[in-house]
C-alpha cells in the first residue's frame, strides 16, 4: 500500500476552504468539512471526487478549494436539485422547486466552478455509463437503505486503492448510511482505517491488506451496529426509542482527529 502523505499547508488550505464554504446553506458541520478536505487532499492523485448529494453546494465548495489549492482531480457533483431525498423534504417550497440555480451560484463565486463538473441526475442514472476510477465517494444523497447502498455498490468498484469512501448523516436517524457502513464496509473485507467524524462513517479502501485493521473494525463494529434496530424503519424517533438511540450514539468515537494522528492511523 502507497502510505498516506500529507500535502504542504493543509491546516491553512482548510481554513481557506472552510472561509469559502461556512455560509452556503447545508448540513455539513465544520469538522466534518475539515475532515472531507483532508481526506480529499491525502487520497491517492489519481481519479476524481464522486460527490453524491449537493444541494446548494456547500461540501463541492469545500472539495472545490481543496481541488484549487492541490490541483485535483475535477469534484464530479451528482444531485438532481429537487428535494427527493427525505432530509431535504422540508425544505421544498413547492412542486417543482430546485436548489440548482443557487448550487451554481455558490460555486461559481466562490471561484471553484471550473473544478466542479455537475451532472443534475439521478447517481443511479450517472452509475449506468460509468468508468473512470475514482479517489474520493462522498455519498450524502438518498438516506434510506437502498439508496445509499445502491451509491456503494454502483461505485466503488471504480475505486483506487487507498482512496476513501465516506457517508453523511450516519449518525442521525437514517437506517442507510450506518447500515450500509456496518454491513458492507466494515465486514465486507475490503476496507482498512474506518472511523466517525461527528455524523461522517469513513473508510479507506484496502483490499489487499483489509486484515491489518480487523481489531479497528471489530471495535467500530461493536458500537455502531448497536444504532441499527433503532433506525430500521426510517421513522422519526420519540420517547423511549429516541433516548435508547442517543445512548447508543453517545458510544461511538466521533472526534476530528489531528492531522498527524489520522495518518498514523492510516499507515500502521
Amino acid at each position: 500500500m502507497i502510505p498516506v502523505l500529507v500535502p504542504p499547508g493543509l491546516e491553512a488550505a482548510l481554513n481557506d476552504a472552510w472561509h469559502a464554504a461556512k455560509d452556503i446553506p447545508g448540513f455539513l458541520l465544520e469538522n466534518e468539512a475539515r475532515f472531507l478536505g483532508m481526506m480529499a487532499a491525502c487520497a491517492p492523485r489519481n481519479g476524481v471526487i464522486v460527490e453524491i448529494g449537493s444541494f446548494k453546494g456547500k461540501s463541492a465548495v469545500m472539495l472545490g478549494k481543496l481541488a484549487e489549492r492541490y490541483g485535483l482531480g475535477p469534484i464530479v457533483a451528482i444531485d438532481p436539485h429537487n428535494f427527493n431525498n427525505a432530509e431535504l423534504k422540508e425544505h421544498r417550497s413547492s412542486p417543482g422547486a430546485t436548489s440548482y440555480d443557487e448550487f451554481l451560484k455558490n460555486i461559481e463565486s466562490a471561484g471553484v466552478s471550473p473544478f466542479v463538473e455537475a451532472h443534475r441526475e439521478f447517481s443511479t442514472d450517472v452509475a449506468k455509463s460509468w468508468n473512470r476510477p475514482i479517489r474520493l465517494l462522498w455519498i450524502d444523497g438518498d438516506h434510506s437503505y437502498r439508496g445509499a447502498k445502491g451509491d456503494l455498490d454502483a461505485f466503488v468498484p471504480h475505486m483506487v486503492r487507498g482512496g476513501f469512501v465516506a457517508l453523511h448523516d450516519a449518525l442521525h436517524e437514517f437506517s442507510g448510511p450506518i447500515r450500509v457502513f456496518v454491513e458492507d464496509i466494515l465486514r465486507s473485507g475490503r476496507f482498512g482505517a474506518a472511523g466517525f467524524v461527528n455524523s461522517i462513517a469513513w473508510s479507506q479502501f484496502r483490499p489487499d491488506d483489509s486484515f491489518s485493521f480487523r481489531h479497528l473494525q471489530a471495535s467500530l463494529d461493536d458500537v455502531a451496529c448497536r444504532l441499527l434496530p433503532l433506525v430500521a424503519d426510517d421513522q422519526p424517533l420519540r420517547g423511549l426509542s429516541k433516548i435508547r438511540f442517543k445512548l447508543a450514539r453517545a458510544r461511538v468515537p466521533r472526534s476530528l482527529p489531528a492531522i498527524r494522528d489520522w495518518t498514523q492511523t492510516l499507515n500502521p
